[in-house]
This record gives C-alpha cells, structure tokens and sequence, in this order.
C-alpha cells in the first residue's frame, strides 16, 4: 500500500489569493510534498514563499534545481523557470515557454505523473486560458487524483472551466474546501497496483507505436 504525497498546484490571474487562503488552511503536518507554479513576471523574485511563509503551516521555499523533496515542505517554481519533478529531487530548467508562459503549469504536471503515478495530486486554481489541463490530463492518466476549484470561486474561471470541459475530474469544490479535502487524500491509503497497471498500459502503448512506425 501507498499514500498520495505529492500535492502539484498551478495557478495564473486570480491564484495569488487562492493559494493564500489554500495553504493557510493546510495542518502544519502534512505528510506530502507540495509543489507550486504561479504564472508571475520574471522581475518578481521570492514574493510568493515569503507571504506563504506568514501563515505558519508548511515551510515555503523558491525551488533549486537538484534540490532534494521532502515531505512537509512547500516549493515555488522560482520566476522564469520551469519546475520539472524527478525520481526524489526537483530540476529547475529555463526551457521554452508554454502556453505562452514559464513558468508553466503543464511541465510540472506532465513530470509528476510520470515519475509519481497514482501519488500525485493535481490541482488547478483561478486562472485564465488553458494552461494546466494538458497536464492534468495526464495526472488522471497516470492514475493521480485530479482537483479543481470551483469556477464559481474563482476570481478567474478559465483555467478551470479548461480542465472541466477537457478532463474527468475526481472533485470541484471551492478553495476554502481543499485543505480539508488534501488531509483527507493524504491519509488514504492507495494500491500501487494502480501504478503498475497504468505503467504497464503506457509500455503496450508505446510499444505498438514503436511497431507501427518500423512497418
């Protein structure tokens, strides 16, 4: 058996106050790693870790690249990086922009569901356009769990409205709600069967692609 411990956040328009009233809630003891991506001008450095940090819950940091993950922590994609998740570390990349942004939310999405699978949880929050659902996506694909606030809650509804219309999700609650909802995800016990069946899947997959295109 295993636990969800990976807890992937990506916001734009409208998330600073919505990843405010998110980790102010959070018990000080989560056992999960957190992991966040705010759309934010590459002039503006340390802003958010340093107003998360006031709230005395999860310690928040800016992420460095090669930085090791530990649980109970809260880590930034720093401005004009990409935050990528390997197997026990974070890589911090200044790769091409994505859906016109980087940092982007689908980079860190895409990486934590192919290392972490059933693990993960994924969470979209006010913002505008479409960046996270192609991420998202994949969290449910790779057997995560899938959240999403509430259009209704959210300053900007975009993003959101994009993961519902494009992704089966798992909850769609106000962002007051998710908090509660995390602590609960997290003491659940999962299979890692869930992992090994999906995994398995995406090697069939791959492997009929690779036969198709020797043909």
């Amino acid at each position: 058996m295993s636990r969800r411990n990976i807890i992937v956040i990506g916001a734009s328009t409208g998330g600073f106050e919505a990843i405010q009233k998110l980790v102010s809630g959070l018990p000080r003891h989560l056992p999960a790693s957190v992991f966040i991506v705010w759309h934010i001008s590459p002039e503006v450095r340390g802003l958010l870790p340093t107003v998360l940090n006031k709230y005395d819950t999860l310690p928040a940091v800016n992420a460095f690249d090669g930085q090791l993950i530990e649980e109970g922590h809260i880590y930034v994609a720093p401005p004009d990086h990409h935050l990528i998740l390997e197997e026990g570390r974070m890589r911090i990349t200044r790769g091409p922009k994505e859906n016109r942004f980087r940092p982007a939310v689908d980079p860190l999405f895409r990486s934590a569901a192919y290392v972490y699978g059933s693990k993960v949880i994924g969470i979209v929050l006010s913002g505008a356009l479409d960046d996270g659902t192609a991420g998202l996506w994949m969290v449910k694909h790779f057997g995560g769990t899938v959240v999403v606030q509430d259009p209704s809650d959210a300053a900007m509804p975009s993003m959101p409205q994009s993961v519902l219309r494009a992704v089966k999700v798992d909850y769609c609650v106000p962002v007051a709600e998710i908090p509660l909802l995390l602590e609960r995800l997290c003491a659940t016990h999962i299979s890692v069967e869930q992992d090994s069946n999906v995994n398995m899947k995406e090697q069939k997959n791959t492997a009929g692609t690779r036969g198709r295109q020797g043909r």
